[in-house]
């Protein structure tokens, strides 16, 4: 065998092992009893150990010396085992498997902190968490920038200082545009009931469907917080059920279809290479978005919800599909990020990349994070937080150890602006198929553009490839004045 042929043997292994680890984590936040949390993080910590030996097996080294790259695929399997392999290398495998079982533990405390409402449970764990990361970044950065290191895990190429400048230029239009709504006088009635779970459930699998979503090899479970897991041929998703707003379930689940899919359409001869992933969580982020915005709060689409809506509940307390199409897109200064409107989802984003940046440098305390938060909160959004579970103990992603995941979501919300003018450039009749919840030629168009490329390209030439032209936040901008404007007549 040649290096390339034991390199890509050694690497499909330590892909399948990385998935098991996944699926361990699925588990843990859907069906794993509370008991075992413990054991569990034993359990991962081990398998990460394994991982972090193979990552910087010296066997690695010498076939990444040797092997010569026939293909463009080969070129960019070299290319990634590489970047993974100076990575681990630099982190000791003590601090790996130690971030591993902290954060497997800290996901049973958030959870019963979220619920409890009490912060205090909750600082101790994040702050060791905090002080592991910050090790791991001061090992990877060494002189350079300590957030940017740990940026590298999530978008492969991206700087603190570039997202600071793009979330700069996003910034003046979306609070313009927010004030004009603001000022416009008009206030959407909301969607108002009570709204089965079981009927929640039954049209989230029948939107899954419509997305594209391959049940055979996937499923959908309830979680605390709505993710997707798995890569190929083991694809999960989750959501979760509010019987007052459906739009939360249905929506969320839009969503992490779009994270599923792309990972289910990346080419199958990729599967269980280091190319057999989504390239990084910004591009992954712009699936999701341009699924669940974009094309499911499209006029058309809505149209048809409205029609799927009335069929599985009855009539609704809005008025015909234009009603129903302001609901959707109400605009709200609400508290909870997964469920903000676009308008102000972003400055949820730029708020918590503000924060996890000052923390992570040491200018901002753990003991002072909610007050930080609550007045961040409300200087951006003119509304006080209320309780911890509609503040800083919302989101999962601190507990899990995710410090430098979350501006990827603003950085896909502009990357699906970019996707979504090329699409409609290339499909015409794209509103005449949503009017009919007939998804398959926008779904086809991102596969084909993007989605089963999986990590053959970098972040930045993936989406350029997709679009066949260069990135900028211009496209996501005009998208939301001009849809905004029109709701609310501003």
């Amino acid at each position: 065998m040649s290096a390339m042929d034991d390199l890509t043997a050694f690497q499909r292994q330590t892909e399948a092992l990385a998935q098991v680890m996944g699926r361990l984590s699925w588990d843990q936040e859907t069906m794993m009893p509370e008991g075992a949390v413990a054991q569990r993080g034993e359990e991962l910590a081990a398998l990460e150990g394994v991982l972090h030996s193979r990552r910087v097996d010296a066997r690695v080294a010498d076939w990444l010396a040797a092997a010569k790259p026939e293909t463009e695929a080969d070129a960019a399997q070299i290319r990634l085992i590489r970047r993974a392999y100076d990575r681990a290398a630099k982190v000791p495998a003590e601090l790996s498997a130690a971030i591993v079982r902290a954060t497997a533990l800290a996901h049973g405390v958030w959870a019963e902190a979220r619920a409890n409402e009490d912060v205090a449970s909750f600082l101790p764990v994040l702050r060791e968490i905090l002080t592991l990361r910050q090790e791991e970044a001061a090992a990877l950065s060494g002189d350079g920038d300590a957030y940017d290191a740990l940026l590298q895990d999530y978008e492969p190429g991206m700087s603190g200082a570039a997202l600071e400048e793009m979330f700069g230029a996003l910034r003046p239009r979306l609070v313009a545009l927010r004030a004009a709504v603001a000022e416009s006088g008009y206030d959407p009635a909301p969607l108002d009931g009570v709204f089965s779970k079981e009927q929640q459930l039954a049209l989230t699998h029948e939107l899954a469907a419509a997305f594209g979503y391959d049940f055979n090899h996937g499923r959908i479970d309830e979680a605390v917080h709505p993710f997707s897991s798995g890569s190929a041929a083991d694809v999960r998703i989750t959501t979760r059920v509010d019987e007052r707003e459906p739009f939360g379930c249905l929506y969320s689940t839009i969503h992490e279809v779009g994270h599923a899919t792309y990972e289910q359409n990346i080419a199958p001869e990729f599967r269980l290479t280091s190319l057999g992933q989504g390239v990084s969580m910004g591009v992954h982020e712009s699936q999701s978005r341009i699924y669940e915005n974009q094309l499911a709060r499209s006029r058309a689409f809505t149209g048809w919800l409205y029609g799927r809506m009335v069929d599985r509940f009855g009539a609704l307390n809005v008025d015909g599909e234009e009603a129903f199409h302001a609901a959707v897109n109400r605009v709200q200064p609400g508290y909870i990020r997964t469920e903000a409107d676009e308008v102000h989802y972003n400055l949820h984003i730029l708020m918590r990349f503000d924060l996890e940046r000052a923390l992570l440098a040491g200018d901002l305390a753990v003991s002072d994070l909610e007050a930080a938060w609550n007045d961040r909160f409300e200087a951006d959004f003119g509304v006080a937080v209320d309780k911890p579970s509609n503040g800083m103990l919302q989101d999962v992603h601190w507990s899990a150890g995710l410090i430098g995941y979350f501006p990827t979501y603003s950085l896909g919300n502009v990357y699906a602006g970019c996707l979504h003018a090329a699409l409609r450039r290339d499909l015409p009749e794209l509103d005449a198929d949503l009017a009919c919840g007939d998804l398959r030629a926008a779904t086809g168009w991102l596969k084909e553009r993007l989605q089963q490329y999986g990590g053959l390209r970098s972040p930045r030439e993936t989406i350029q490839h997709a679009i066949s032209g260069e990135i900028s936040e211009a496209p996501l901008l005009d998208y939301l004045e001009d849809k905004f404007t029109a709701i609310y007549r501003a």
